[in-house]
Order: C-alpha cells, then structure tokens, then sequence
C-alpha cells in the first residue's frame, strides 16, 4: 500500500516489546494461520505506518532536526580536517628525517619524489615496509593523497614506510629528545622549559575486584601529546605543541649560560607528576563523566533486550506446558531446558547490568611519559620576530588552501615575484592565493595569520588590488596558528566592509574583521 522500502525501518518501532518471532511461528505452525493474521490487529495499520514515516521525515528528512544537526557537524569536523594539516606537517617531518639517516630526498616534496641511499644500505630499516609495495610503487612517494593512482606510496601516519621512518628516528634519536635542546622564542620575556608528554587514559579491572586475575591488559582508551611550558618559579601549564614548532633551534648555545637549565632535571620530575596529576587525570574524569551520563540509556537498552528475550521464553514455555500436559513427552523435556535458559538468562542480565554499572570506574590513568625536553631563551632581535611571524604566515597560508581544496579548487601560491609570473600575475599581485573554483569562480585571496589574536594590517598594495577586485577580492584571516584549533574567518569585499573608509594601508581589530565574515 505505501510502496516504499521505509515500511521496514518502521515495523521495527510498530512492533517495539512484541515478539516478531511468535508470530511467525503461529503463522506457519498453528492450525489456523488467520489467527496470527488477527493478532497484528491494532498494531500495524496503514494510518500508524504514515504517522509515523511522517514524525521519522520531520526528524531525518530535509530540515528535519537530525539532519540539521548532521549538516553542522559535518561543518565541524571539515574544519578540524583543515587544522590537522596532515601533508604539511609530514611533509616536514620527511624534509627534517631523511638526511638524519643518510637517505636523500629526489624530486619535489610537495610532487613525486624518491628516497635514495647517500651511504651504503642507508635505506635497509625501510625495506620490510617498502616490500609490502608493488616494485615500480616504491621509488614514487607523496605526501598529499593521491587521487585514486596506485603507483606511489602516500606517506601519512598509519602507512607502514612512514611509520617504519618515525620508528626508526625515535629509536636512533629519541635519547637525544630527552637529553634536551635549546630553541629561541621571541615573544618570550623569561627563559622558560617545555616538556613534551603523551598522555594516556586505559579501561581496565580494577585490582582486588572480582575477575581481577585473569582481566585482558589494559586498553587504551585516549592517548593525547601534551605540551606543557614551566617557568622559572615552577609554575606549569599547557602549551600547545604546534607553538613550539614554530620555534627556532639554537644548536650551538651553551644551556649553562641560562641558571635555569641547571635545575630542568628536577623540575622534569615535576612536570611529570603535573602531566599525571592534572592532564591525564582530567582526561579519565571527562570519560568517566561521559560514561555516567549514557548509562541510564545503556541500562534501558540492555533490560529491553533482556525482556524481550524473557518474554519469548516465557511464551515458549507455556507452548511446552500445554503440550506437557496434553501428554507430549517431547515437551516435557523442551520445558526443562526452557526454565534452566531462563535462570541463566536472568543471571546473565545481572552480570551484565554490574559491569555497565562498574564501567566507569573501570577507566583511568594510564602511563604518563615524558618525549623530550627544551630550553626557550627569549630574543630581542627583529629579524627573529620576523621569522617567527613567517612561520605563523606559512601555517595560515596552509589552512587557507585546504579550505579552498575542499571545494575542489585549483590552489595556486603567487605570494612571490617568481609564483606570480608563474600564474600569469604581475610580480606583486596584492594577494597571496588564486584559487579557481569548478565553474570558473576566481578568488584572489590574501591571507593573515596570527598565533594568538590581534589586529592586522593592510598595506597599500593589498588595499589597493581590494579596491579594485571587489567581489573577487577575500580576506582569509587565520587566528590561533600557534595552537591545535586555529580559527579561519573569510571577509569577501574587505574594501567595501572594511576598508573603504581609510586610505592606504590600514590596521583592522580582530573584532571588526569577525564581524564582517562570512558564516
């Protein structure tokens, strides 16, 4: 009558406490299959299958409730996929790794390269991952996903060469993390200590509970890298870890030069017990408290499902009773079985019900280990600053054009003289980013990027290639590069929203340019 597939998904519900299963048995065993017909009377009628498609569409349908929240995590998580920046960050670590292990790099990282020996069997520790390759696939490597192509390796975390690389640093360089290092940071005003840490947080019984013994190990439930920044008073917090990437190295600065330096072993003990103590403490509580708060709906579905099972063996049982008593000696036994597979069943809820109920407890700290260690000196030189705030710029420059990837867009650099000619631009076009979006839309793009928050500035070129672009000019402000969840805020017309009103190069507060951005 509805011909339509969704009758299924809704018979489900219709019949939500009853036993499907009885019914089919009096349909094809009982002497009059009608009967079976007469019991589904009042429970699956025409009218209470619309009704109810009708109250799924509201929820699931377009509009619906359910899809739009669908719609707006969907947002969510392809935001977080553009501030993981998974290809840049592998494509760094492969630039730093390789010459590490006396293995070139040979062709563009950011195309096709190889990896190549620069000393005699330097690629060994590689060649149990790179077998698992077909031959012509492993001299052929990337580190953006290639679409659809098999011919080459794409390096990213879980891939076995890629893995088998970073195994093979921390076990030939993973001492010399924990030995230390120094690095410079200009916004510094005091030497201060980083300490990297991963955290974790495991499911396991309990000691002295029952099934103590014989418990499986521990599972890890989150495993989480953790910065923490400690000052020279012993004050400690988070820090990002993406902060301390954009720092410099300083290879050939003598740490006894900073009074600090010489109490980091004892206060790397101290950090320890804070990434215990506070971090991966405060990681099991959040679970924990998640945990607690699905439990009533766990405990509903298991009864359900229990009941529902009870139910079926309680019919079943008075079936077997009747035909007992009618002298089927068959049935005798039947009924045997069925009362010992209702004891049992009523144990099992229970056993079932103590472990959803001790389940939180059940999560907790697990190992806490310190990665490496570092000295930040500050710098009062300009030029470090300026390096600084590049580094900030490339990241920006990055979470822009995976945000414009994902629309299927062709991306093209043009911030320098050379990238620009390249492109068919003048030397100094006024943005950084030409983006050509299917359909043929052109977005002229100029990026901003700041670690934390601030205003920006305009110069007079940008302002004037705005004023002329118009509609086709964007503004891509990039907040928070220095942390783990940067900020994109995308300004279309900048001159007509923001900067018609000045002349030249301008200053824009950070409150202003979020206003004016789009959704």
């Amino acid at each position: 009558q509805l011909r339509s597939d969704k009758v299924f998904d809704v018979i489900g519900r219709l019949f939500e406490g009853a036993s499907l299963k009885d019914y089919l048995e009096q349909a094809v065993a009982e002497d009059d299959p009608a009967a079976a017909a007469r019991g589904l009377e009042g429970r699956l009628t025409e009218e209470q299958v619309r009704a109810l498609d009708a109250r799924e569409r509201a929820l699931f349908g377009e509009g619906g409730d359910v899809r739009r929240a669908l719609a707006q995590l969907g947002e969510e998580t392809e935001r977080e996929s553009y501030r993981r920046l998974l290809p840049g960050y592998v494509r760094r670590f492969v630039e730093k790794a390789a010459p590490l292990l006396d293995i070139r790099i040979e062709g563009a990282l950011d195309g096709t390269f190889a990896l190549a020996p620069a000393r005699p069997r330097a690629l060994d520790p590689l060649l149990p991952a790179l077998d698992l390759y077909p031959e012509e696939a492993r001299d052929r490597f990337v580190v953006h996903k290639p679409d659809g192509r098999q011919d080459a390796v794409w390096l990213h975390p879980g891939e076995p060469v890629f893995d088998r690389l970073s195994s093979v640093i921390l076990e030939r360089f993973g001492d010399d993390a924990l030995r230390g290092a120094a690095f410079v940071d200009p916004a510094a005003d005091a030497p201060y200590l980083f300490h990297l840490a991963l955290a974790t947080v495991v499911r396991a019984v309990p000691p002295g509970a029952p099934g103590a013994d014989g418990a499986p190990p521990p599972a890890t439930v989150e495993s989480r890298l953790v910065g923490l920044r400690q000052t020279g008073d012993g004050a400690i917090e988070e820090s990002p870890v993406e902060r301390f990437l954009l720092l410099r190295g300083l290879p050939r600065f003598a740490p006894g030069r900073v009074p600090l330096a010489a109490s980091a072993r004892r206060m790397a003990s101290e950090a320890a017990a804070f990434a215990r103590e506070e971090v991966a403490e405060s990681m099991a509580r959040a679970h924990r408290a998640r945990i607690r708060s699905d439990l009533p709906a766990h405990l509903e579905a298991v009864n359900r499902g229990f009941d529902h099972q009870m139910a079926e063996l309680a019919a079943a049982r008075a079936r077997h009773a009747g035909k007992a008593r009618a002298g089927d000696a068959g049935a005798g036994a039947e009924l045997g079985r069925t009362r010992e597979r209702q004891r049992s069943l009523a144990a099992e809820r229970d056993r079932r019900l103590a472990e959803l109920r001790a389940e939180p407890e059940r999560v907790c700290v697990g190992e806490v280990a310190l990665l490496a260690h570092a000295l930040a000196v500050p710098s009062r030189d300009a030029g470090e600053a300026r390096r600084f705030d590049a580094e900030v710029e490339t990241v920006a420059v990055r979470i822009a054009a995976a945000y414009e990837e994902s629309f299927g867009a062709e991306v093209r650099d043009v911030s320098r003289p050379l990238l620009a000619r390249r492109a068919g631009l003048a030397d100094w076009p006024g943005f950084d980013l030409l983006s050509v979006r299917p359909g043929g839309e052109r977005r002229a793009v100029e990026v901003k990027g700041r670690a934390g928050a601030g205003e920006i500035e305009i110069s007079e070129n940008e302002w004037a290639k705005a004023c002329n672009l118009r509609e086709g000019y964007w503004l891509y402000a990039v907040f928070d590069c220095a942390g783990p969840r940067p900020r994109l805020a995308r300004v279309r017309d900048p001159f007509g929203r923001l900067l018609a009103r000045a002349k030249g190069g301008v200053a824009v507060a950070e409150s202003e340019l979020l206003s004016a951005a789009e959704d």
